[in-house]
């Protein structure tokens, strides 16, 4: 079985954690992501800023990653955020309207929701796999009528 072509680099800052990414991830990569997110969180770590810039492909099993590892840091009282995603995950985050849940916010770094405050629910459209392009449901409507 091959490697997976990534990268994980961590640095923190006292109770904040950069994440650099380089490579590629997808299913077989995605696993090292999920762990490095995890170990953030048992390491106190509530604040996480993920770096992009390097990575040239991200399939819906990154995403998965990200959005769990969000729903956690979220329900911990903190912040997870993409920084720079390559066009892949980008498409893939516009088709799920997933984005305003991991993106960060241009004019700086957003703070944590206050202890105690709701955390809000979000469903997201259940896509489908259509060869190698994944279908929203108004897209799918179109493709199967």
């Amino acid at each position: 079985m091959p490697f997976p072509q990534l990268t994980v680099y961590r640095h923190d800052r006292r109770k904040r954690a950069l994440i650099t990414l380089a490579g590629e991830i997808d299913l077989t990569s995605a696993p090292l992501v999920r762990t490095a997110l995890a170990q953030c969180l048992r390491d106190g770590i509530h604040t996480i800023d993920i770096d992009l810039t390097s990575v040239t492909f991200c399939d819906c099993s990154g995403l998965n990653v990200f959005l769990y590892a969000a729903q956690r840091v979220t329900v911990a009282g903190g912040a997870l955020r993409l920084h720079h995603p390559p066009p892949t995950l980008d498409l893939i985050l516009d088709l799920t309207g997933a984005g305003f849940l991991l993106l960060g916010d241009e004019f700086g770094p957003l703070s944590p929701p206050p202890r105690g405050a709701p955390v809000p629910t979000v469903q997201t459209p259940e896509l489908t796999l259509v060869g190698r392009e994944l279908l929203a449901p108004e897209a799918r409507a179109r493709w199967s009528g």
